[in-house]
């Protein structure tokens, strides 16, 4: 439920809804409108139920929430967030891109990709230290030694860190390195890791599923909200189909799905969405033509000795040549104002 308050209300009239939404043991959330205030009653509403709310004074009405993620939806929190990662806001004006290699494989190789990341115009360096993958004899990553190096090349660089969690165990340790902690796709429904991610605070790069759909996702979106971290990005990076020749099926439609489900912002990943370095640029160009607020893409020095994902990663100057098409197209969407409809 969210009740509407009145332009005119006061801050006492709110003060006395919120009271009495705790007092039947819910929690409130205030949230500023474009003209009004809104409060957000978050838990079992049949609480309210006995409860006269829009006759009380400076309450304009209320409105039922009927999904079942409510944190995350567009009816709770009508107006677009803005997520702040460490100084970069993501949902913002500009296209927010995350780049670099899949696999944290050395100091020199990832030193090397955050510079070419930089270069390029990127504003956080992305790469695994912990690698689930879908065979245990391949390259599982360096752990806590990756993390070390992207700290260091967060310090040489200047670019944000986002960087996978895959276990509870975990958390702590990649949060003490990382800006932003990534949730895979294998891991989208890990309730006690989306839990417990929640609560250490650090904003939340949340991937689609293998075969997630979008009330799937925007529910593992408010398992991490629901312990009082607000600050989830979701990440499109194509679901599994009948499709052989892509890796999966990028879901461009997800783009504007989300954008009218949620308020929370939405990036894509065409590297994952497609297995192939050369859908990589059309894909990506079409990601911000739909409205993504970002981009994910892999960048290795040298693809062909890549440890994982060599197939799907742009070299440096595939890197920079598609770098050149977002800004230019976003440049002309913004000029032309061409996705204004998004939203409305």
């Amino acid at each position: 439920m969210v009740i509407i308050m009145s332009p005119e209300a006061t801050q006492q009239n709110i003060s006395e809804v919120v009271e009495v939404i705790k007092g039947v043991g819910l929690d409130a959330k205030i949230m500023e409108g474009a003209q009004q205030k809104i409060i957000g009653v978050i838990g079992d509403k049949t609480k309210m139920a006995s409860i006269p709310v829009d006759a009380m004074q400076g309450v304009d009405h209320s409105v039922s929430i009927s999904k079942s993620y409510k944190l995350a939806s567009r009816e709770f929190h009508p107006q677009s967030s803005i997520i702040n990662v460490s100084g970069i806001e993501i949902g913002g004006d500009e296209p927010i891109i995350m780049a670099g290699p899949c696999a944290v494989e050395s100091r020199e190789q990832l030193m090397e990709a955050a510079e070419i990341i930089k270069a390029g115009g990127a504003q956080f360096l992305r790469g695994g230290a912990y690698k689930p993958r879908t065979s245990p004899y391949s390259f599982q990553g360096l752990e806590e030694e990756g993390l070390k190096y992207l700290a260091e090349a967060r310090e040489k660089t200047g670019l944000k860190i986002v960087t996978e969690v895959t276990t509870v165990e975990a958390i702590e340790k990649v949060a003490a390195y990382a800006d932003m902690l990534q949730i895979g796709a294998r891991n989208m429904q890990n309730f006690g890791l989306l839990k417990e991610v929640g609560k250490c605070g650090k904003p939340v790069l949340l991937k689609r599923g293998l075969a997630a759909t979008l009330d799937e996702w925007l529910n593992a979106a408010e398992y991490i909200m629901n312990e009082g971290n607000p600050n989830v990005v979701f990440c499109e990076r194509g679901i599994r189909t009948y499709e052989t020749y892509t890796r999966n099926t990028l879901d461009m439609s997800a783009v504007a799905a989300i954008k009218h489900l949620s308020h929370l912002p939405i990036i894509v990943d065409p590297s994952h969405g497609t297995g192939k370095w050369r859908m990589v640029k059309p894909m990506a160009l079409a990601a911000i033509a739909a409205g993504a607020d970002g981009l994910m893409m892999e960048v290795h020095p040298n693809p062909a000795k890549a440890l994982s994902d060599g197939s799907q990663s742009l070299t440096p100057e595939h890197y920079r040549d598609v770098m050149s098409g977002i800004q230019k197209l976003s440049k002309f969407l913004k000029d032309e104002k061409l996705l204004s409809f998004v939203e409305d």
